[in-house]
């Protein structure tokens, strides 16, 4: 049963329980008080703290009286700054391009009569620099150093030269002297078209390149048949035999002419692309070598394309011709210079995933020459037919007809009336990632056109390194 308290206890008990309420009440609106008053003092002080921060900041020097994180912010800046400088530096080498190639050739001759051998080295180095771009115009320069010694066999009878890749430099030196020649230099501009339209959406461009190059680089070239290095080693699988090896391209003792090239580029189509190039080249005795090189240059123009045959694969298809007003008489007491022209073409074109074939043409329209048509064909097959992906295997053969001038004028002392042919055979087997070795075999028959003559084997052994 539950007690019943009187009435007057009831009201004592709850006027005792209203008092503790107030009681308490007044303690808690004296802590928030207290609370707020020490807020609002921790917030003055951040303030003052972010002001003398900001103050500190805003001064470049560290003095020991100023904020601790003030001072590891600008020692943090000051490291940046002193690494900005070497990073900097640095930016200026970014796009630069360089290499360097070193190729050792000894060649023997089988050839009855003509037994001789040679061993020979040739060094290139080169560097490409972008510079900065003009506008919408984008600018580099290339320059090639070349030294080298050996210049190769001597006393063959043929046309052709079966060690391309050998080097010394000319101009009166001892054989014993390697000296480094200044072998290229040109700078060359790209200009986006249209002149000022939208460059990231540009799909033609022009280039025009000028200096000091090889004319060979720009013209006539062939991604098998155009690398002495590596690639074949006669001449006449090199470059157009009647350019080079006839002497049309009218460079200098070392390889080389002062040159003008334009260049317009179309890629509308991402597979396929068009190429019209013209080039202008101080040639012979005087525009070579840089006197009078504008007045009577060689001029070459050539028209190429890229197209996908045999199921999608690439093929490089180009087509030149060539006027050299400063050309030699294949008679040598004829000093005078004379007009030559002629027309070639350049084909290689992949058949399957490892080989390629190529084709040159060429023919003498004036001029007096030795042999005035030239036709090499062959192929590169890549090693992974046999499981050696890095090696290569390479077949030519070349035909060199006699002109009717040349038979004519030979005719009282030797029995030319034919053509020389040539042949190569050479494998390329990949020691490491910068070294390959290369065997060859050579057999020149007819050689310099004349079918009495013995034919000549030469064999060789040729290593590149590059870097």
């Amino acid at each position: 049963m539950i007690s019943r308290l009187p009435l007057k206890s009831m009201a004592l008990a709850a006027a005792l329980s209203l008092g503790a309420v107030g009681e308490a009440a007044a303690a808690t609106n004296a802590e928030l008080t207290d609370l707020v008053e020490k807020l609002l003092a921790r917030v003055q002080a951040l303030e003052q703290n972010q002001t003398v921060l900001t103050k500190s900041l805003e001064t470049e020097t560290i003095s020991e009286n100023e904020p601790a994180l003030s001072a590891r912010l600008k020692a943090v800046e000051a490291q940046a700054q002193e690494l900005a400088g070497p990073v900097g530096k640095l930016k200026v080498f970014d796009g630069i391009k360089g290499g360097l190639s070193l190729t050792l050739a000894a060649q023997k001759s089988l050839a009855p009569g003509v037994a001789d051998s040679q061993l020979g080295y040739r060094a290139d180095a080169f560097v490409s620099l972008p510079l900065e771009p003009l506008g919408d115009v984008e600018q580099s320069l290339f320059a090639q150093l070349r030294l080298g010694q050996g210049a190769g066999l001597g006393g063959l009878p043929s046309f052709s030269n079966s060690n391309a890749a050998a080097f010394q430099l000319q101009g009166g030196l001892r054989p014993d002297d390697s000296v480094a020649l200044l072998a290229q230099v040109w700078y060359q501009a790209s200009i986006a078209l249209p002149w000022g339209g939208f460059k990231p959406a540009s799909r033609q461009k022009l280039e025009i390149t000028v200096g000091k190059m090889d004319p060979f680089v720009f013209f006539d070239q062939n991604a098998v048949a155009g690398d002495e290095t590596r690639q074949f080693l006669n001449s006449v699988f090199v470059h157009n035999p009647l350019l080079d090896t006839g002497g049309d391209v009218g460079v200098d003792a070392n390889g080389f002419a002062p040159g003008l090239r334009a260049s317009l580029l179309d890629s509308s189509d991402k597979l396929e692309s068009w190429r019209l190039s013209l080039g202008v080249f101080g040639v012979g005795s005087t525009g070579s070598s840089y006197q009078r090189s504008l007045g009577a240059p060689l001029v070459m123009l050539q028209a190429e394309t890229s197209q996908r045959f045999f199921g999608g694969l690439l093929g490089n298809y180009r087509a030149y011709a060539w006027s050299n007003p400063q050309a030699a008489h294949f008679d040598p007491a004829v000093t005078a210079s004379e007009r030559h022209t002629g027309w070639g073409v350049s084909v290689d074109q992949r058949v399957g995933d490892g080989m390629t074939w190529f084709a040159r043409y060429g023919q003498e329209t004036q001029g007096s020459v030795m042999f005035d048509r030239a036709l090499t064909v062959g192929a590169e097959a890549n090693g992974s037919y046999w499981n050696r992906g890095g090696d290569s295997l390479g077949l030519a053969l070349g035909w060199l007809r006699t002109s009717d001038a040349y038979r004519d004028f030979t005719a009282s002392t030797t029995s030319i009336n034919g053509a020389e042919r040539v042949a190569e055979l050479y494998y390329r087997y990949r020691v490491g990632k910068q070294f390959e070795l290369s065997p060859s075999l050579q057999v020149i028959g007819n050689p310099g056109g004349d079918p009495s003559a013995q034919d000549v084997r030469i064999v060789g052994l040729r290593s590149q390194f590059t870097f």
